[in-house]
């Protein structure tokens, strides 16, 4: 379905909030939730401060992980009035690795407008500082339990892009040494409490920062190279070989592309292969 963003029609805005300096924040934003109807917001408490440092009043609804399904319907009853509704987290913007997935995906589903303001995020300015180049795969939090953790890893140890994951103070040794064990000793870069006072940005071998991890505090950024790696693709079918980048998530006419670039043969060549079956 084909849908203009700004038709006056009831919207649920997806509002960025400052990650660290109160600054942060564009003017759109301070005007949008000074306009729309209604904030659902992750911890009611923590976007009140927000308000009144810059002087809005509004009514607040808590919307949080666990009772994000029960707040759907509260949600589309505004919609349905007529009314604008923001969507807040704690920090940065919602639904990237926070709460606002389920009452996006119901305004979508009842055809409701969802407009989303450009705006505050953890991971790119790490990214940018991080000095570590190409392509990005953000991956948000890996699993807690380290059983599973490692499995995600042994998924991701082939990908070329490099990756971005967010992690919590008291996991980030276990995770760094899951990740040199799983991955290898790559370069990475720990940024912690980005935008506040005591932003800090830790770069080095994995083995390196697992020396400076300790003890350390904060919300965390961690950005790992991807594999770099040569690899010798000739004992491997071209079917084989199709099959690694389509683990990988690429489409077919992605990684037919890259086959072919890997064995600098014509695509032609890796195409018609591919389709014989």
């Amino acid at each position: 379905m084909r849908q203009k963003s700004y038709n006056g029609s009831p919207t649920v805005y997806i509002v960025p909030t400052p990650i660290g300096n109160m600054e942060d924040i564009t003017l759109r934003a301070l005007n949008t939730l000074k306009e729309v109807d209604v904030i659902f917001a992750e911890d009611t408490r923590v976007t009140k401060q927000l308000l009144n440092h810059y002087d809005i009043s509004k009514k607040l609804i808590s919307s949080h992980l666990y009772n994000e399904n029960s707040n759907t319907n509260k949600e589309l009853e505004y919609l349905k009035e007529g009314k604008s509704i923001a969507v807040v987290s704690d920090r940065g913007t919602p639904v990237i690795s926070d709460p606002g997935y389920i009452l996006v995906k119901e305004a979508v589903k009842n055809n409701y407008n969802v407009v989303c303001l450009p705006g505050a995020t953890a991971l790119i300015p790490a990214l940018v500082m991080s000095g570590i180049e190409g392509p990005f795969t953000f991956y948000g939090f890996l699993n807690s339990k380290e059983g599973k953790r490692k499995q995600e890893l042994e998924e991701l140890k082939e990908h070329r892009f490099t990756l971005i994951f967010y992690e919590a103070p008291h996991r980030i040794t276990k995770t760094l040494e899951n990740i040199l064990s799983v991955l290898g000793n790559r370069k990475g870069v720990i940024a912690r409490e980005i935008s506040k006072k005591y932003e800090e940005i830790i770069r080095g071998d994995i083995d390196q920062l697992l020396k400076e991890a300790k003890d350390i505090k904060g919300e965390i950024v961690l950005i790992i190279e991807g594999n770099k790696e040569e690899k010798d693709f000739s004992e491997l079918s071209v079917l084989a070989h199709i099959d690694i980048y389509l683990k990988e998530g690429k489409t077919s006419k992605e990684a037919i592309k890259l086959v072919a670039k890997d064995r600098n043969i014509p695509k032609s060549e890796v195409y018609n292969e591919y389709h014989k079956y």
